[in-house]
């Protein structure tokens, strides 16, 4: 059983930055952050396996956001630079229960996390 509880979130202005955290329970294998905006759906952000040799990004946050974690910590992190307000959303954590790539698939996904609001003005 893995839990998952991020933090980091906040109300930033637009251009700013944010790095968000998520601290797992348990030994998580890949794991990768989702948002989900009002009256939206669920979205991909960004994906990293468990020793970090390899991640994926949305081209939406290219550039501007990176994944990252430590597993010495059993945290995973998204270091978000150059906010915009369409980054608006509540930002979830996930972690996948059986071996996979970092996929931008919901369903590889089997744990996780309440969410932190991050909220960026214009």
């Amino acid at each position: 059983q893995v839990e998952l509880v991020e933090s980091g979130g906040g109300l930033v202005q637009a251009g700013g930055s944010l790095r968000l955290s998520c601290a797992a329970s348990g030994r998580p294998l890949a794991m990768a952050w989702f948002r989900q905006a009002p009256g939206k759906e669920r979205e991909f952000v960004a994906a990293i396996t468990r020793a970090a040799t390899n991640s994926r990004h949305a081209d939406s946050v290219k550039g501007r956001f990176k994944v990252s974690r430590d597993n010495a910590k059993n945290t995973l992190y998204l270091q978000m630079n150059d906010l915009k307000s369409e980054d608006t959303a509540v930002y979830i954590c996930a972690a996948a229960r059986v071996w996979t790539e970092p996929t931008d698939n919901p369903n590889e996904y089997y744990y996780w996390g309440q969410g932190t609001q991050v909220t960026v003005s214009s």
